[in-house]
């Protein structure tokens, strides 16, 4: 049996990459993105051009979608135009975007009733990761259907875990998302308080990665902090839309998280001033400004 045809909806900075290893690895790709450049860059790939999200899947066995929010997901799955206009009986479709726990389950259960089987397998590593395929992949769905689609994941992804049912790996991107943002936020203060003391960032640095303070944050993108070079991985816009699902998930579920009110409030204060396409580790900006010291750069 051959490769599967992938629909592939939504190839920005971290969709174009990921379309690209499958196409790499054989898969025949039909893409669609409401930007035309980003569909060009997939479509010199490879990849077959669509106009709409409804003719990339048509024909598709998996529909893919890789797109900013619960609103593109349910306009790309429901909408017109949309999947559920070319739905059928064993379609598989895997919304790799961060959304909404309560919004994947309800595009499962809605494309569900065509016979569509569903998956949310949303992904964390940023534009690297994409670019790598070391994406760490948090599956939610069937078992069954996970154990399916296993092989295509990981042409993606790195590391590649089954979280439960729907909306599970939604639900672990969200614990994702709350860790990295604290921890940006700690290593920022970290920076700030020190820098405020007199000391010289790159010497913080140097001693907190020797210690239990380290961090993967602090790996990646704090030599990068220190320098005052913010050029994104993963924008504090998207970040910020990230912890306001945390933060309507806790709300529903009734959940008291309250270093990730403070972590959006900061990301809040960084998009007010102008600062939501820089990296999400530019949150320092936001300590600097309520501090009135400057670390780097």
């Amino acid at each position: 049996m051959g490769k599967q045809k992938i629909g592939f909806i939504g190839v920005g900075i971290m969709g174009s990459h990921m379309a690209g290893h499958l196409i790499d690895t054989g898969y025949a790709v039909t893409a669609f993105d409401i930007n035309a450049a980003a569909l060009d860059t997939v479509a010199a790939k490879g990849a077959t051009r669509a106009e709409s999200s409804a003719e990339a899947a048509a024909g598709a066995d998996v529909v893919i979608t890789m797109v900013p929010d619960s609103p593109h997901v349910e306009a790309a799955a429901l909408g017109a135009g949309g999947i559920i206009e070319v739905a059928r009986e064993g379609m598989v479709y895997i919304d790799m975007s961060t959304i909404a726990p309560a919004t994947s389950i309800r595009v499962a259960e809605e494309l569900g009733k065509l016979g569509v089987r569903c998956l949310d397998a949303p992904v964390s590593g940023g534009e690297a990761g994409a670019m790598k395929a070391t994406l760490s992949i948090m599956v939610g769905g069937p078992a069954d259907l996970f154990e399916e689609m296993l092989p295509l994941l990981k042409v993606m992804g790195k590391t590649v875990t089954h979280c439960g049912e729907a909306g599970a790996g939604q639900t672990v991107k969200a614990c994702n998302q709350i860790q990295v943002a604290l921890n940006l936020v700690g290593m920022a203060e970290s920076f700030v308080l020190g820098a405020k003391a007199g000391v010289d960032p790159q010497i913080i640095l140097r001693v907190l990665s020797g210690g239990y303070a380290q961090t993967r944050v602090m790996d990646v993108r704090g030599p990068k902090v220190v320098k005052g070079e913010f050029e994104p991985g993963f924008k504090s816009r998207f970040h910020y839309k990230d912890l306001g699902i945390i933060m309507e998930t806790a709300k529903n579920l009734k959940v008291s998280l309250p270093a990730s009110a403070l972590a959006t409030q900061l990301f809040s204060s960084l998009l007010a001033n102008g600062c939501g396409d820089l990296d999400h580790s530019a949150v320092i900006k936001a300590i600097e400004m309520l501090s009135n010291v400057q670390t780097a750069g």
